[in-house]
């Protein structure tokens, strides 16, 4: 427990030196130097509900606004073609993205037509895994479908106001059993560690996945920014971080024999594509009011004020309105973050991807993680243990929490303005 403590107390100060920037009135994107595989992530803010526990850039969904939005979306996507780049894979992310089917099919077949792309990701709810919506995903090409549901527990999806809009538990296994083998890779994104969440709910959410046996489950440790944790304090309870790891246990162990960890909170049968490109992937650009991206070691997001963002697209200009260009010792920590939340590390591949000797650089991350049993170095590979898995869901916990914590504060300079 001291440990975790100590990982947890380290990560937040890194995180808030690494999105340590200023926003300010307009940057420059990145222009790609090199063709290696970039992924293309599409930020879709809109949702029928908005739920108290999620600190993404979210807004409670209008037709008009959301028209107007995927017309300026796709009008940036336009502008990285015309800066030079080439993506090899495109993610969706919210929001919900399907919330507009038709708008979101125009603009996967314009990206596509764009790039070439190979994998398409796109994230929905279970209430929009319908027939039609579903041949549409299908043949405007997604191979991975994720699916947020969070838990399958009646009352906690009461309690996290997700029941009425959604369904119960049962509505939701049963569809889930409908659009299996309608794509490559069918995900269901979990949460664990809620409030009020108990062993034996989890235990029953465990059971629900492997009795529809999906290609792969995402469980994400519950990861609030400053502000949502008080409202989540209202409606659930205070979060506990000290129960994540006997949570986090049972799922490894029940997991164990039909899955395989893709990364430290995502498990697959067999080898699918999975959500985090953080991990495939060394560079993403982040389209969309709110998306951060990450190009030639810089670090941007776009304005988080959409009417701003729509605006600035109409006018031909980029919406970035933050940007910090990181040194060679962060662009190592970031990688050595996010390549070990992959399970293993090649750090012969670091050193010439950064023409530096990223073992030595490395050397005090390195020691301490093997010293705490954490990591395993085979030559030049570092893999993750057991007990590593969970100390890397704990940092990337911790980074998102500070990603959401920016958006928060991005979000405040919207309403004082």
């Amino acid at each position: 427990m001291l440990i975790e403590k100590l990982i947890c107390n380290v990560a937040r100060k890194k995180n808030a030196d690494y999105l340590r920037f200023t926003p300010g009135e307009s940057y420059e994107v990145p222009r790609p130097s090199n063709a290696i595989p970039r992924l293309l992530y599409l930020h879709v803010p809109f949702c029928e509900e908005l739920c108290p526990y999620c600190s993404f850039n979210r807004v409670v969904f209008r037709e008009d606004i959301a028209r107007a939005y995927f017309k300026a979306l796709r009008k940036e996507i336009g502008m990285y073609r015309d800066l030079g780049y080439d993506f090899n894979a495109v993610y969706v992310g919210g929001g919900t993205p399907t919330v507009l089917i038709d708008e979101l099919s125009e603009t996967l077949a314009l990206a596509r037509s764009m790039f070439r792309i190979r994998e398409v990701s796109v994230e929905t709810n279970p209430n929009h895994l319908t027939e039609p919506n579903l041949a549409q995903l299908k043949d405007v090409g997604v191979n991975r479908l994720s699916v947020g549901v969070q838990t399958f527990d009646d009352g906690l999806l009461k309690a996290v106001e997700r029941y009425h809009k959604y369904g119960s538990g049962e509505e939701i296994t049963q569809r889930l059993k409908e659009t299996m083998g309608r794509f490559d890779t069918l995900n269901v994104d979990m949460i664990f560690n809620f409030p009020t969440q108990t062993m034996e709910m989890l235990e029953h959410d465990l059971d629900v996945l492997m009795d529809i046996a999906v290609d792969q489950v995402t469980f994400y440790p519950l990861m609030v920014s400053t502000s949502t944790e008080k409202l989540m304090g209202r409606k659930l309870g205070r979060v506990d971080y000290d129960r994540g790891q006997d949570l986090y246990r049972k799922i490894t162990e029940m997991l164990h024999d039909d899955y395989r960890p893709s990364t430290a909170w995502c498990f697959s049968r067999g080898d699918v594509m999975i959500d985090e490109y953080v991990v495939n992937y060394d560079e993403y650009a982040g389209l969309g009011s709110g998306s951060i991206g990450y190009l030639g070691g810089s670090v941007y997001s776009n304005t988080f004020d959409i009417p701003e963002y729509v605006d600035r697209l109409e006018r031909g200009e980029f919406p970035v309105a933050a940007r910090k260009d990181c040194g060679t010792r962060e662009r190592l920590l970031y990688d050595f973050l996010m390549k070990l939340f992959g399970i293993t590390l090649d750090l012969d591949e670091l050193t010439r991807k950064h023409g530096v000797n990223a073992y030595r650089y490395l050397l005090p991350e390195i020691t301490f993680f093997r010293l705490t049993g954490a990591l395993i170095k085979t030559g030049p590979t570092l893999t993750l243990t057991p007990k590593g898995q969970y100390y890397w869901v704990i940092m990337m916990r911790e980074f998102f929490i500070a990603v959401n914590n920016f958006r928060d504060y991005c979000r405040a300079l919207i309403k004082t303005a």
